[in-house]
């Protein structure tokens, strides 16, 4: 995600837990791209996963091994880590599925902290540590229809049962904005006044990795580029689009994520708008 705001031409601190070859070298990946880290050493060896085309079919296979345990002191700095933030950011993203050791809590932890001190939060995550954070609520979550079925414990098989299920989570208080992705679909935006489709551009897919982190990565840079809330989410649907156009694990380019956000349409709003 980090990534992808510096691509667009915006600034993030990447925090993150690192230990091991592995975590070495993820560090030294990022400084070649220069973004600024702050990083919490850790006693296990960082995971690393992977995907396989296979050129016959031309399918994709994910490969995620499993992650190192996160001791309780671990967890805590990390913790510490983003409360002794300075200065405090306007948007934190909160991103992944929490590793072995680390309370399902956690994000809710840090929605309540960031809540009373006056910052967004921009939530990709699942299962548990999804639930948690909801409840404490948050600024933006961006479900995948999958996410969406375990948050709410139904099968949501219509558009229309997506839609009410999103606004419910928004009118409990559990986020403000809502993004559904729905791949090559499109997305879904939610706020207080409603839902709104927003049809993806047609792009030849080369590879679906990072498309999930590269819409949350466009939707937090157009926001912090005063984009309001339903052109932040189209620009994100463009970043992720850009992506899947881009080969293995290579990630979008400013120029086609430009590009593709003047292609995308909604069912009902007008031209998007910045303020």
């Amino acid at each position: 995600m980090a990534r992808v705001v510096k691509r667009l031409g915006g600034s993030a601190l990447a925090v993150y837990t690192a230990g091991g070859p592995q975590g070495m070298m993820l560090r030294n990946l990022l400084d070649e791209e220069e973004i600024v880290q702050e990083v919490i050493s850790i006693a296990g060896i960082t995971r690393e996963s992977f995907s396989v085309r296979e050129t016959a079919s031309n399918q994709q296979y994910r490969f995620s091994v499993p992650g190192p345990t996160i001791s309780a002191s671990e967890w805590k700095a990390s913790l510490r880590t983003i409360e002794d933030l300075n200065p405090l950011p306007d948007y934190l993203v909160l991103s992944g599925g929490l590793p072995p050791g680390v309370p399902d809590d956690f994000y809710g932890r840090i929605a309540k902290w960031a809540q009373e001190n006056g910052i967004r939060v921009i939530l990709d995550t699942h299962h548990e540590p999804f639930r948690h954070a909801v409840e404490a609520g948050v600024f933006w979550i961006k479900p995948n229809l999958r996410e969406l079925r375990q948050l709410t414990g139904q099968r949501l098989e219509t558009e229309e049962a997506q839609q009410e299920a999103i606004q419910r989570i928004i009118k409990r208080g559990g986020a403000q904005y809502i993004v559904l992705s729905l791949g090559a679909a499109g997305a879904v935006f939610a706020d207080a006044n409603g839902t709104q489709h927003l049809r993806a551009p047609t792009v030849k897919i080369r590879s679906k990795v990072g498309a999930g982190d590269s819409m949350v990565g466009g939707i937090v840079w157009a926001l912090s580029q005063n984009y309001a809330p339903l052109a932040a989410a189209k620009l994100g649907v463009a970043a992720g689009a850009a992506t899947v156009k881009t080969p293995g694990s290579e990630l979008c380019q400013r120029e086609d994520v430009l590009k593709l956000f003047d292609q995308i349409d909604d069912e009902e709003s007008g031209e998007p708008q910045t303020h």
